[in-house]
């Protein structure tokens, strides 16, 4: 990890596009403000742990869920295969 110092007005240049700079500071709190391209995501460490979370549940699935699939398409085939009977007549 770097670590550097830097005063409020200050800032520290990532690549050539991420500019982070020092806002303020009250106490134990540090404002920072960040200029990158809309295309970058920028999210509290923790807000984004959130969200990796949320995805990673989201992209589960459950047994439940497999049988229910299983079964939909079980009955997509067999209606599929009852509409081409009748279109034969």
């Amino acid at each position: 990890m770097l670590v550097l110092t830097r005063k409020i007005g200050e800032s520290i240049q990532i690549g050539d596009d991420i500019e982070v700079k020092v806002v303020s500071v009250n106490g134990d709190q540090i404002k920072l403000g960040i200029e990158a391209p809309k295309h970058i995501d920028i999210h509290r460490s923790e807000i984004y742990q959130q969200i990796l979370q949320e995805n990673r549940n989201a992209s589960k699935l459950t047994l439940d869920t497999i049988n229910l699939l299983k079964n939909t398409k079980k009955r997509l085939n067999l209606f599929k295969k009852t509409s081409d009977i009748k279109h034969v007549r």
